[in-house]
């Protein structure tokens, strides 16, 4: 192959790339698992529908791409003042402003007619509705203060409920239950990111951390109560008959493990014991969300 052909090539790698870090690729799959962990954990139809699982799964992961693409064009001046985000594609301008722009409308406008076509109003309402928080109350809360991240457990929890709806075509008590997990969560997932990258975040002018923004004692003691609410609430799917005791275990087990994590935050205030609740809320969900599937009680 010729010079002229390799320099193409390694273009189109270039923009390729751009365009994962610009929807946040990883961040959306993992959203959207959580969109069909709720579909299949309510989906009690005889037949499994495809076209409902495949219309939310898409339309889930464009809606999310397309949210996280408004965030870094919101932030695009504060993304070169963080060593974490000043290689994103617009502050090293891989990307133009006017291409970004137009390509998460794009997304956003095919991820919410996909969601209307293929699952129903209920679930389309609920995905605008998480972009309009995540967009345009989230993102400027940011620089206010840490009600922003109550504001962001919102439509941070909305995807298992958005799959739940999107099988069931309602929200019930099983539904609130899957989002309030996730709600909970939020709170040390979002404070430990805040903790391992507080000069980062300062540097930019955000406002996470409760406390007045410090990194005390009583900012890892909250981290440690937030986590703490999910012992409780991971079983109330085995409480209500969702899952088997199985899951009730798991969720137990991984929830001892992740707040034993949060002691040692209140013990030494290091950034390593907040990666360690950080990487621990990593693996929490997932693993928590799977357990509840394969232990889901037919209905």
């Amino acid at each position: 192959m010729d010079v002229a052909g390799n320099s193409a090539i390694e273009f189109v790698k270039v923009r390729a790339r751009a365009y994962m870090d610009l929807i946040k690729f990883r961040l959306s799959a993992l959203v959207t698992f959580s969109a069909v962990f709720g579909f299949i954990l309510g989906d009690t139809a005889v037949a499994f529908s495809w076209p409902h699982f495949l219309g939310l799964a898409l339309g889930g992961f464009l809606i999310t791409g397309a949210s996280g693409a408004a965030n870094e064009i919101l932030e695009r001046d504060l993304d070169k003042l963080m060593k974490r985000t000043q290689n994103r594609p617009l502050p090293l301008k891989i990307i133009s402003l006017s291409e970004a722009y137009l390509f998460t409308s794009l997304l956003g406008f095919l991820g919410i007619g996909i969601l209307w076509i293929f699952t129903n109003p209920l679930t389309t309402l609920l995905g605008i509705l998480s972009m309009v928080l995540y967009i345009f109350v989230y993102t400027p809360l940011k620089r206010v203060g840490p009600i922003a991240v109550f504001v962001g457990a919102i439509p941070g929890a909305m995807p298992p409920l958005l799959g739940w709806t999107a099988a069931t075509g309602s929200i019930s008590y099983e539904a609130l239950i899957i989002f309030g997990i996730q709600f909970i969560w939020q709170f040390p997932h979002f404070w430990a990111i805040a903790w391992v990258s507080d000069e980062d975040y300062q540097r930019a002018g955000f406002k996470l951390l409760p406390s007045g923004g410090k990194k005390d004692l009583n900012t890892a003691f909250q981290i440690m109560i937030y986590t703490l609410f999910l012992l409780p609430l991971g079983l109330l799917p085995t409480y209500f008959g969702l899952t088997g005791l199985n899951s009730g275990i798991v969720a137990t087990v991984c929830g001892v493990l992740f707040l034993a994590q949060t002691f040692s935050l209140m013990r030494d205030g290091s950034r390593k014991s907040a990666l360690r609740i950080m990487f621990g809320s990593f693996l929490y969900l997932p693993i928590v969300q799977i357990a509840y599937l394969i232990d889901k009680i037919p209905s």
